[in-house]
């Protein structure tokens, strides 16, 4: 991997990452909306990206394509903060190469753009998945399909929209 461009809202997570990274020779850019990952990508030849998922005005899963189309062949590594099976799935099938929760460590992030998918056999968890990390993955599902429509996603759901819009404030343990 020779230039990896970080995408992400967060100056500070940027700048941090971007060190950790240059300190094991990889060069790095940072972007913090769309339009400028874009313009990066168009100029320079990067061949990695770490995306978040929420950027400050723009979905990272809808830039998913752009980079793709833009790039073809470029390892894409969502790394974000608001986890679910959701969203891991829809950035799979966008084309995305691996789906990281953050905090991680440099060299996890670095085994996810090694990673070949399909190559090992996928480990059941060793616990049953808390019930209140499921609700939370079933409402990401909801407000995915409903395209972030928080009044839509409740409607479907059966819920208020107040009601949605505090479940949506706690995010269970362990997704940050």
């Amino acid at each position: 991997m020779n230039e990896l461009l970080i995408i992400d809202d967060d100056i500070t997570f940027c700048e941090v990452l971007g060190h950790a990274l240059r300190r094991r020779g990889i060069g790095t850019r940072h972007a913090h909306s769309a339009s400028a990952a874009r313009a990066l990508l168009a100029r320079h030849p990067i061949d990695a990206i770490v995306l978040d998922l929420r950027l400050a005005a723009d979905n990272g899963l809808e830039l998913i394509p752009a980079l793709c189309e833009l790039r073809p062949g470029v390892r894409i590594v969502v790394l974000t903060g608001y986890a679910s099976i959701a969203t891991a799935v829809e950035a799979i099938k966008l084309g995305a190469h691996h789906y990281l929760t953050k905090p991680t460590d440099v060299t996890t992030l670095l085994n996810a753009f090694a990673h070949q998918p399909g190559l090992e056999p996928v480990m059941p968890e060793a616990q049953p998945t808390p019930l209140d990390r499921l609700e939370w993955e079933y409402i990401q599902q909801a407000l995915l399909e409903a395209e972030g429509n928080v009044s839509v996603a409740a409607a479907r759901l059966g819920l208020h929209r107040r009601t949605l819009q505090r479940k949506l404030k706690k995010r269970p343990a362990g997704l940050g």
